[in-house]
């Protein structure tokens, strides 16, 4: 036998035998979700999903290991993870395409955008920044099929309960007419325009077109009307801004006005904002806004030094808190608001 044969029967073998862990772990994977979707459809009938919709779609699904590996990537599963400095991201969600871009959709749509302000109070240019930031205007909405996805995320099991009822939502979307070809989407169950979650869609998805469907794949119109929606639900507050940027004194002694409260709901996001105090109090310490004129003075706010001090700062409403509903991420809301107020200008 030639040598170089040899030598590949030899690196097959050794091949064969690293990949034999893998192709068993997988193998495993597969035959498990294949005996965890009768627990699925189990669940899914006794929250009212049709028979019909549960023997159309469960035989189709297989698992898919790309949505466990991106789940299990996420920075909630690194909590003590260092947190980066905010100016990159900034520099690449607040950028000059994104602006114009968010400029043309404002003013193409500002009849529209109008109508839905005056109905729920959200400005406008939050509508549009939600929408920017989480598709770029309906550029990017994810490939993933939402069931395959959903279902495979529930059979893993690190967040269960959520996964198995977003997949139990998907289907009650099914039931109400949603065409299955239509469920695609992000890996983690978010769909549409918004990047709603199948619950949220069943909850706030609005026809904003008055066709008679609540369209956030295809409509502009249902798109920002179910974010404007959505806000109202998270307890936006009309009249009141998300917040603005600001300069801080040199002479303000940080520990005086550090958070001593525990948030319930992303700790280490809403850990990194000071005390809550009035506008007259902000003021009063010396804090100045750069480029805007102070809101009422009973107005609460939190200072954020998302870089430290000397940085950027900026005082942030409870309206910035709706924001941090949509992403409980800082830098993510920061952003939404800096964007909304370039589109505006």
């Amino acid at each position: 036998m030639p040598r170089t044969c040899s030598f590949l029967s030899g690196a097959g073998a050794l091949a064969l035998a690293v990949l034999a862990p893998f192709s068993s772990a997988a193998a495993q994977d597969a035959a498990g979700f294949q005996a965890y979707l009768p627990t699925l459809g189990a669940q899914a009938a006794a929250a009212g999903v049709s028979r019909r919709t549960i023997e159309a779609v469960l035989p189709s699904l297989t698992y898919n290991p790309r949505v466990v590996e991106l789940d299990r990537q996420q920075p909630e599963s690194r909590p003590n993870a260092p947190i980066p400095a905010f100016a990159p991201y900034r520099a690449r969600h607040v950028d000059a395409d994104r602006i114009t871009r968010g400029r043309a959709v404002y003013l193409r749509a500002r009849g529209r955008l109008s109508a839905i302000e005056q109905q729920t109070g959200v400005p406008e240019s939050i509508m549009v920044a939600i929408w920017g930031h989480e598709t770029n205007y309906g550029r990017v909405m994810g490939g993933f099929d939402l069931p395959r996805a959903l279902a495979s995320l529930a059979y893993e099991g690190r967040r269960r309960t959520l996964f198995t009822d977003e997949f139990i939502a998907t289907l009650k979307m099914i039931d109400r007419g949603v065409p299955r070809e239509k469920l695609v989407g992000s890996w983690a169950g978010a769909f549409g325009g918004p990047q709603f979650l199948p619950s949220v869609y069943l909850r706030l998805a609005r026809d904003g077109d008055g066709d008679g469907t609540a369209d956030i794949w295809n409509s502009d119109a249902d798109t920002l009307a179910s974010i404007g929606a959505y806000f109202v639900d998270a307890g936006w507050r009309p009249g009141v801004p998300w917040g603005f940027a600001v300069s801080v004194p040199a002479t303000l002694d940080r520990r005086l006005i550090a958070n001593r409260t525990t948030s319930p709901r992303c700790p280490r996001v809403q850990g990194r904002q000071s005390q809550w105090k009035t506008m007259a109090e902000w003021r009063a310490l010396g804090v100045v806004p750069q480029a805007r004129a102070w809101p009422g003075d009973d107005v609460l706010a939190t200072l954020l030094e998302p870089d430290g001090q000397g940085a950027a700062a900026y005082l942030l409403t409870g309206n910035y808190r709706v924001i941090l509903d949509y992403n409980c991420s800082n830098f993510y809301a920061l952003s939404v608001g800096l964007l909304a107020d370039a589109v505006e200008r």
